[in-house]
């Protein structure tokens, strides 16, 4: 089943664990979305770099350490997004409260991860 997804923090730098959890989330059929700060391409899905107000999202997955994820807090929140996935290196306690209090389901986890498990 497709899950709607949006790369929060998506790269265009192809070393970049965001840029390639774009490219593993379009090969197993996802509804993909991308916001970053440049804007490009990756495997089709246009990069985004001004927020818009994304519906029906099931799933943002965090590519930004939690020093910046503050600047994002609102914007996440008001997408309604069924969970948000913290990747490595983007734990933030601080915003997993304010989740809980808007009834957003959270997971510590990886993105590449729970793909290629078959979790997603």
């Amino acid at each position: 089943m497709s899950k709607k997804t949006l790369v929060l923090g998506a790269s265009l730098k192809s070393n970049r664990y965001s840029h390639y959890a774009i490219q593993r989330l379009v090969a197993n059929n996802h509804d993909v979305l991308a916001f970053g700060l440049k804007s490009g391409e990756v495997s089709g899905i246009t990069i985004d770099t001004e927020m818009f107000p994304y519906e029906n999202l099931d799933t943002v997955t965090l590519y930004v350490n939690p020093q910046n994820q503050k600047a994002y807090y609102d914007y996440i929140i008001s997408l309604k997004p069924k969970r948000v996935i913290f990747n490595p290196g983007t734990e933030n306690p601080e915003f997993y409260k304010l989740l809980r209090e808007n009834n957003i389901d959270f997971e510590v986890a990886c993105t590449l991860v729970l793909l290629s498990t078959n979790q997603y």
